[in-house]
């Protein structure tokens, strides 16, 4: 009964698709591992498939949410939302609650969905912390998802929230699609106008001041008792310190402090103290110490005129104006607020056109370490998606998240909400190609993946403070393309068997082990490395002098088509391929063999890619990393 972090409180999947009225065909919940330890409270954790916390809502509405849906939140539209699968069928198997959960209720959920004959599985959960060596990949529910593989079930996991740290995934298992997030390029900006008519750009998913009046602005602290720390009043989470005569109809500027980054401070907190001490709304400023432009909260939808200047350039800006336009005493006291400014309307979105950026909490690559302490040769994450200011469906009923109660939609972000993008892509593509394997339908989505943001111009990265040019450990083989995906041209298939043989070859994994953690043991002829395993990437941890790997690949293009290898070698390696130019008849398949010579050490991986060029123009793309330990021989 294992404790399980939870990105995402319920488990949400995507059965079969197809003509139906019914979009929920199942509903469940496991909770008796909770109970048994005793946390699980009727009264509040809902003996039930009720979603107490909405985050379920939110990713299974993104998977198969119906089309053209209105979004409304607050009282105001904010245009029509669609699932990536509006025709597909949800079941929901709910393990996680409020307290987070247990492992063995969220492996009795996943076996009952595969029990139940489901197509897809969306997971925006994981691990509190992933092992090192081999227990990694034979921990339970690890397991359990290569048995829900082996029976056709595509798992698609988040892989976490951990970014931009490196090595920080959750989600690290071969058998299992690990989602990345990117930003979006739709912004909520909203603005100030001042009385002598200058303007500030901010943030703010508020209405604006009523009646395009200019308003009195008074910082917190001057209108507070004076005997209050003025630290306490600057995050005005607290309604009791302030004086009603000197609020009442004023804009409050407040201060994003430390309090609000730990989370014992929220941006909820302040709009209900400004509707408490009868503001007009409020201005949320920086604190010159943290200088972070990504504030928590800021996309929250409020009732309360509120704008973030989410830059010290901006916040600088306004306490200039109110400074210079605030009069005090000798003893440093206000006896006058001449400072009037007016929130403009932040509800209507803008859209930048811009490529996808991953999102800095996206967690990184590489994945797991073996027994050997070498990170495993599988490449993590292997997908990205749309993850940042995702509206989508929520519990109205639900405590999870006070910022968004009595709301039946809700904007937020994390990888949890990039995964459910790719779970809805893969139950297209099974709709399409009834018969395609788990790893197929994984390897048309990577093979096809967006690598640049236009020709020549690298996908970016957000990094603490700055932008960086990405690499696979970053976004995977880079950012979905549904309708690209749908014909990949080759596809890299791989099954139990090959699992089984990759399990086999991780150091300290015998065939005892192998036998009562899977049933079965290791053949009798394996392969050489882990890095064999057929997938649609190339990652070797460890290159030592020289290797060979081999890869399959099958056409399930409607055509015949005759391809080009074009590799372009990681730094300190050099590669050949053979064949380098084939034809491959549809539905035939081939073996691929990369030869790969380290020619300089490096103390990082390298990257780079191979690429099939068809003559029917499918392009397959194929992402290359490589750790050079040495350039001596075995």
């Amino acid at each position: 009964m294992n404790r399980c972090y939870k990105i995402l409180r319920t488990v949400a999947l995507t059965p079969s698709i197809g003509p139906s009225s019914i979009k929920i065909v199942g509903a469940q919940y496991f909770a008796r591992a909770a109970i048994a330890a005793g946390e699980f409270n009727s009264t509040r954790d809902y003996a039930s498939p009720f979603d107490a916390d909405g985050h379920g809502s939110h990713t299974a509405s993104t998977a198969a949410g119906n089309h053209g849906i209105p979004v409304m939140a607050n009282n105001f539209n904010y245009g029509y939302a669609s699932g990536m699968a509006p025709g597909a069928q949800i079941s929901v198997y709910k393990a996680l609650y409020p307290f987070r959960g247990y492992m063995s209720d969220v492996v009795a959920a996943v076996d009952q969905a595969v029990e139940d004959g489901v197509d897809v599985l969306s997971l925006s959960i994981g691990p509190a912390s992933v092992p090192s060596g081999p227990s990694a990949f034979l921990n339970v529910l690890e397991l359990e998802l290569l048995f829900a593989t082996k029976a056709g079930v595509l798992v698609v996991q988040a892989a976490g929230n951990g970014g931009p740290s490196s090595s920080s995934i959750l989600s690290f298992s071969p058998w299992i699609t690990s989602v990345a997030a990117s930003i979006t390029d739709r912004r909520y900006n909203n603005s100030i106008r001042f009385g002598d008519g200058q303007s500030l750009i901010g943030t703010g998913l508020a209405p604006p001041t009523i009646g395009g009046v200019f308003f009195q602005v008074a910082a917190a602290a001057d209108v507070c008792q004076r005997n209050i720390t003025a630290g306490l009043v600057e995050s005005c989470q607290d309604a009791d310190p302030f004086i009603r005569s000197l609020v009442r109809g004023k804009l409050i500027i407040c201060t994003y402090t430390f309090d609000f980054e730990s989370e014992a401070a929220t941006i909820a907190t302040v709009a209900d103290t400004i509707s408490k001490i009868g503001a007009a709304g409020f201005i949320l400023t920086m604190d010159p110490d943290i200088g972070y432009e990504q504030i928590k909260g800021a996309t929250v939808t409020l009732q309360v005129p509120r704008v973030i200047l989410n830059n010290m350039e901006s916040s600088s800006a306004l306490w200039e104006y109110y400074n210079s336009n605030t009069m005090r005493s000798r003893s440093g006291i206000d006896i006058g607020f001449r400072a009037t400014t007016r929130i403009l309307d932040g509800r209507e979105a803008t859209y930048t056109w811009s490529a996808p950026v991953v999102a800095s909490y996206s967690s990184r690559g590489p994945d797991v370490n073996n027994a050997l302490l070498e990170t495993a040769d599988v490449l993590k994450p292997t997908i990205m998606a749309p993850g940042s200011s995702i509206w989508a469906a929520w519990s109205s009923n639900s405590e999870g998240d006070q910022y968004i109660k009595e709301q039946n939609f809700a904007l937020l972000s994390g990888t949890s909400m990039a995964t459910p993008h790719i779970a809805g892509i893969a139950a297209l593509i099974k709709q399409k190609h009834p018969d395609w394997s788990p790893a197929a339908i994984t390897s048309a989505m990577m093979t096809t993946a967006n690598f640049s943001a236009t020709p020549g111009v690298p996908i970016l990265a957000q990094q603490k403070n700055k932008l960086s040019p990405t690499t696979p450990f970053d976004f995977g083989a880079g950012s979905v393309n549904p309708s690209k995906a749908i014909d990949p041209g080759l596809i890299f298939d791989t099954y139990f068997k090959h699992y089984v043989q990759f399990l086999c070859i991780v150091p300290d994994v015998d065939d005892m082990s192998m036998r009562r953690a899977v049933g079965v043991g290791c053949p009798s002829k394996k392969t050489d490395w882990c890095s064999d395993l057929n997938t649609a990437s190339v990652t070797v941890s460890n290159l030592v002098g020289s290797r060979k790997v081999t890869r399959r690949v099958t056409n399930v293009g409607e055509l015949d088509e005759k391809y080009i290898v074009l590799v372009r070698e990681p730094f300190g390696v050099n590669i050949t391929v053979r064949p380098q130019v084939f034809k491959i008849s549809v539905n035939a398949s081939r073996h691929v063999t990369l030869f790969l010579v380290a020619t300089q050490t490096a103390n990082s991986y390298t990257f780079g890619e191979m690429v099939f060029e068809g003559n029917n123009n499918h392009v397959v793309r194929v992402p290359i990393a490589v750790y050079v330990s040495s350039t001596l021989g075995f």
